[in-house]
């Protein structure tokens, strides 16, 4: 993350020799309080700057034309937000992931329905202007549709949207492993290679793979993990990926590391594995985010059927927290309505992705007949891979342009600093729940206690002990 600074004064005109920039600041200090109430300072087009509190602030925003505001804030909503950030409306300069709490101080001070006829009456005596291109003003038009329902999309072209941007992309910025999902650190300092390395055989550890063991990656991305098992603990591992690019990829790996006798990946819905295929253990990585809450129970039966008795199954995915507190009140459905939260994802980066509850996921596996052996929370470790994403991002940036364009690469800084302050204040989190299916008699495949997982010599070909 880029360290604070402070930025220097900027001399301007007064405000009051542009009626417009006057408008600007009603707004701004309704919108983002009044200089005293907020840290960061405000850059206005022309130059002009009003000072925050805090003359070390982290960040600092800069709205770059007369319009911005306006065009911003009809409708104003979370998605209008950071469209405005990666269209280059506004701009943040500084620590963008500090930055992300404007989303919802904004929405604290407008969430009445008073205070919200208040600052549109104001919004609406912004300036209008067109120094926008054409496609850039046609955003916010767009962008009204979403007040109303659409069909949702399969998982299938949505993983397909996401992941199909291209290899050489994603490689720019992800280990060498090409893992992409929240790595496991031991030490803070760890560097993303270790820690990712550190993740996989945290996976494969609480699985208790033993040699000969048959694996089921579901969602297995560039294969990554199903290489690491087939490698160093000695499983016949299978991984499946809805996205084309990933299979092609992982297909061209194994082959290159001489695996291909011991690890498969193929491009299939785990929807269309055989009725009779059958794993001693199962991992899905960052998937369960992408099945609707209403389908869980059928994703955990399925997991369930292609288990064999006292198998282990290891889900692995994000879950809301706000999902669990949240009240179902006429005001809280009137916000939720209104802030469009959760949009930006839902249009940039995986649509129609939604996070639940890690009790609703608990459930829909107990449900189906799963027992539940362990549960970790990794939110501070998810917190550290993202920040290392953007590291890596921001390095490359220049690249990244030349590969996805402007555009793309302001959603993905975006997404990543969103994703880290999520994690950071609590919002969102990432848990490994690991799921038994208890053989008859009850035999559930694993030791009596965790010692296992954390023993130095304990590390490699399935050397645990006994099981009950």
């Amino acid at each position: 993350m880029s360290q604070p600074q402070r930025i220097e004064q900027i001399e301007g005109p007064p405000p009051k020799r542009d009626p417009a920039i006057a408008a600007t600041i009603r707004v701004v200090d309704l919108v983002f309080g009044p200089p005293n109430e907020r840290s960061y300072d405000i850059r206005l087009w022309d130059g002009t700057v009003q000072r925050g509190a805090d003359p070390w602030a982290d960040f600092a925003l800069y709205i770059r034309r007369r319009g911005a505001l306006r065009r911003m804030l009809l409708p104003p909503s979370e998605l209008s937000i950071v469209e405005a950030f990666i269209s280059n409306d506004i701009d943040i300069e500084g620590d963008v992931e500090s930055a992300m709490g404007l989303g919802d101080a904004i929405g604290k001070r407008i969430q009445s329905i008073r205070a919200i006829a208040r600052v549109t009456q104001k919004i609406l005596a912004l300036p209008r202007d067109d120094d926008s291109p054409a496609v850039e003003r046609s955003r916010y038009a767009r962008s009204l549709r979403l007040l109303t329902p659409r069909a949702r999309k399969g998982t299938e072209s949505e993983i397909r949207f996401h992941y199909d941007l291209g290899n050489d992309f994603y490689a720019l910025w992800l280990d060498p492993s090409m893992s992409y999902t929240c790595a496991y650190y031991r030490k803070e300092s760890d560097d993303l290679v270790t820690a990712q390395r550190n993740k996989l055989d945290h996976i494969c550890r609480k699985l208790r793979l033993q040699p000969g063991d048959r694996l089921l990656d579901i969602g297995c991305g560039w294969g990554g993990l199903a290489m690491h098992a087939a490698q160093n603990y000695g499983v016949k591992a299978t991984g499946i990926t809805l996205s084309a690019a990933q299979a092609i990829f992982a297909q061209e790996t194994i082959a290159a590391k001489g695996l291909s006798d011991r690890c498969k990946v193929q491009m299939m819905d785990f929807r269309d594995l055989p009725v009779n295929a059958r794993f001693d253990k199962i991992s899905s990585v960052g998937v369960t985010e992408h099945v609707l809450e209403d389908q869980q129970p059928d994703y955990f039966a399925r997991v369930f059927r292609a288990l064999e008795p006292s198998g282990l199954f290891l889900n692995h995915c994000e879950v809301s927290i706000r999902a669990a507190r949240r009240t179902n009140g006429i005001l809280e459905r009137f916000g939720r309505w209104f802030w469009k939260r959760d949009q930006f994802i839902d249009k940039y980066v995986f649509p129609d992705a939604r996070l639940v509850s890690l009790g609703s996921i608990i459930r829909s596996a107990e449900g189906v007949g799963f027992e539940v052996r362990d549960v970790e929370s990794l939110r501070e470790h998810y917190l550290l891979t993202l920040r290392a994403w953007l590291r890596g991002l921001e390095r490359r940036r220049l690249d990244a342009i030349k590969l996805v364009g402007e555009r793309a690469y302001r959603v993905w800084k975006l997404y990543m600093s969103a994703g880290a302050y999520g994690f950071r204040t609590g919002g969102i989190n990432i848990v490994q729940t690991l799921l038994s299916k208890p053989a008859p008699g009850g035999k559930a495949g694993v030791p009596l206690t965790r010692e296992d997982l954390y023993k130095a010599d304990n590390r490699r070909q399935g050397e645990l002990g006994g099981k009950i």
